[in-house]
Order: C-alpha cells, then sequence, then structure tokens
C-alpha cells in the first residue's frame, strides 16, 4: 500500500512521529501541498492523510488507486463527499479528540475578559506598580464569573465540557441545541440565549442554517455587556458586523480562534479591533491533544485495512 500525507507538518511539524504508519506501506510525507501538486503527489497512492487540501471530483478521477482517505481532523468539508461514493472512496475523520483543548481555550478566553490578565500583567513590567501610591490598582472593570449567565450553542462533547466548567465557575447554564438532551438543566431557543447570555459560546457545526448566525440583527439582541466566545467556526459571524458592533460599543468583546478565512486575510475587518482577542486556531494544537489526534488517525486507516473501517463519513 502506498500512503501519502499531504499537509502534515500541522499536525506533525517533527515533534511527534509517523513511524507507526510504516508498518502499514511505503509512506510519503509532505508539509504542504499546494493545489496545483494534489494529483502529481497522490496518482498512484492507495490511501492519503489530509487536514485542510481540498479534494474534488477532478482529482478523484484521476487518482484511480484511491481507496482511502484519512482526514486528520475532525471536520472534512474540503472532501467533495458524494465523488467519494461515486468513486468508492472510503473517507474517515476524528472525532471527539480536541474536546479538553477547546474547552481549555474556551475558559482562557473568558478568564481574560474577566480578568484582563495580560493587560494588567503588562502594565506591571512597563514599570506602573512600582509608581502606584497604593497597594493594589486595576486598569479595567473586573468580574466574577460565578452567578453570570454562560450561554452555550451546540451542546456535543465541547459544548457540555464548557458547560461542566462553567458551573464549576458558578456559572448558570443555559444552552440552545438543535437536539433536545435530558441533560441540559435550562434548554433555550436562540433568541432567549441571546437576550440572557452574559457571555455567549459557539460550539456547534457550521451548516448552511448557521452560518453568518452571529450578525447585525443577532448581536443587537444581545446584552451590550455580553462576550462572544467562538472557538468553533469562523464562518459563524458576520465579521464586518462584529467589527461595527465592538466599535461602537454594541458588544463588550469578541474572542475567536478561527476566522472565515484562514491564514487570516490582511484586509479581515477583525483586524485591530478593541476588546477582540484572536488565536490563530490554536485550540487543537496542544502536544496532548495532536497525539491523541495522531493515535486515532493510525487506528482509523488500520481499521480500513482490516476490513472494519470506523468513523468513516463517506
Amino acid at each position: 500500500m502506498k500512503i501519502t500525507i499531504l499537509d502534515g507538518h500541522a499536525l506533525n511539524p517533527g515533534d511527534l512521529s509517523w513511524k507507526p504508519l510504516e508498518e502499514f506501506g511505503k509512506l510519503k510525507v509532505y508539509d504542504r501541498t499546494p493545489s496545483e501538486l494534489v494529483i502529481e503527489r497522490i496518482a498512484d497512492s492507495d490511501a492519503i492523510l489530509l487536514n485542510k487540501i481540498n479534494i474534488t471530483e477532478s482529482v478523484l478521477a484521476a487518482c484511480p488507486s484511491l481507496r482511502y482517505i484519512g482526514v486528520q481532523a475532525t471536520g472534512y468539508n474540503v472532501i467533495d463527499m458524494e465523488a467519494c461514493r461515486r468513486h468508492g472512496v472510503t473517507v474517515t475523520n476524528v472525532p471527539s479528540y480536541s474536546t479538553a483543548g477547546v474547552a481549555q481555550l474556551t475558559f482562557a478566553f473568558i478568564t481574560e475578559f474577566a480578568c484582563h490578565t495580560k493587560m494588567h500583567s503588562d502594565s506591571v513590567m512597563a514599570g506602573d506598580w512600582c509608581k502606584a501610591p497604593n497597594f493594589c490598582y486595576w486598569k479595567a472593570p473586573l468580574t466574577e464569573l460565578e452567578g453570570k449567565t454562560l450561554g452555550i450553542f451546540g451542546y456535543g462533547h465541547i459544548g457540555s465540557r464548557v458547560a461542566a466548567i462553567g458551573k464549576a465557575f458558578g456559572m448558570k447554564v443555559i444552552a440552545c441545541t438543535r437536539t433536545p438532551k435530558a441533560e441540559i438543566e435550562h434548554p433555550v431557543d436562540f433568541e432567549t440565549l441571546l437576550k440572557e447570555s452574559d457571555i455567549l459560546s459557539l460550539h456547534a457545526p457550521l451548516t448552511e442554517k448557521t452560518k453568518g448566525i452571529i450578525n447585525k440583527e443577532t448581536i443587537a439582541l444581545m446584552k451590550p455587556t455580553a462576550y462572544l466566545i467562538n472557538t468553533a467556526r469562523g464562518g459563524f459571524v458576520n465579521e464586518a458586523d462584529m467589527r461595527k458592533a465592538l466599535d461602537s460599543g454594541r458588544i463588550a468583546g469578541y474572542a475567536a480562534d478561527t476566522v472565515s478565512e484562514e491564514p487570516m486575510a490582511k484586509d479581515n475587518p477583525l483586524l485591530g479591533a478593541k476588546n477582540c482577542l484572536i488565536t490563530p486556531h490554536i485550540a487543537w494544537a496542544a502536544t496532548e491533544t495532536r497525539q491523541r489526534l495522531l493515535n486515532i488517525v493510525i487506528e482509523n486507516l488500520r481499521c480500513f485495512i482490516e476490513g472494519k473501517p470506523q468513523n468513516v463519513v463517506s
């Protein structure tokens, strides 16, 4: 079997090992692959592994040996699934590997908005505390999370983990989800979620229905003191509307680990926005998280070879 990894650097920039995959056949790893080289690199491959490489009908038609695509992520929107079915190509993904990491970053954002840790550390390091007339000072209003309402949009593995952490902080958790779940203590509709949340965290799948769901109209329903956290998909948010809301003070703050186009475009309206925190899609990037992902990628391929495929999405 010939196995080709098209964009391995994201998952493994060198601190993990691809070696376990070598037991399945001849392995070729590319750190990155531009679209014009995809067909050339996988033309005679039996199996390919990828993260953000688009696989289209034309790619599949040019690669008759291809029988397996292992997506090294949960989302698989880069794959033409109907074309894969027509060509008899099995596609797998890796669900639920990043729950701990995403929930952790979600609360890193939340606690930063509550405590303004970086702002105060920068102030101290600049010498401000040395010149202060009192034993303490604060440069922005601070707030406790206890008693605040945490709204969660989407209540899968990540949403439920975020809810559990919120409860540990003493927050009231309300949630809006397409599938009713008994464990949700305070289920609400989307409008109520917007109106009542002090902090709203997005954890639903990105679909045609949820694309752009945070926009001028829905932001207008939120409290002006509310914060929005997006560690899910950039496509949830109309970024131009969010920039206007931040500039006008219509919303207290926005934090995101993902934007509409990645890498971030130079003309993204959120660049330079006040009360805005953006990280470069790092929620999944902890060493432990990526090792868990790689382990499942390896197991997915093993199960396919043994005729017992798991995590199949095609």
